[in-house]
């Protein structure tokens, strides 16, 4: 958990200062460090259910391929 903690520090500070940099305004610069790791949590869950879904299509294409060719072929 502290791990976590760190982690979400270090990610406001960050954002802060980039924003900060690039604007010069402490309001706007802490609303973009505060809104930016939400929406970037929102944005990696569907990242991930489409990455989920890639792989099991390409799971399924690769076990198609794997399938010896005497099952594939009727060769009677």
């Amino acid at each position: 958990m502290l791990k976590t903690f760190t982690f979400a520090v270090l990610h406001f500070t960050v954002g802060f200062t980039v924003a900060y940099l690039l604007t010069g305004d402490v309001g706007i610069s802490s609303a973009v460090a505060l809104i930016e790791p939400a929406v970037n949590t929102v944005v990696f869950y569907f990242h991930e259910k489409a990455w989920n879904r890639f792989e099991r299509k390409k799971g399924l294409e690769t076990r198609k391929m794997a399938v010896p060719l005497h099952q594939v072929v009727d060769c009677r």
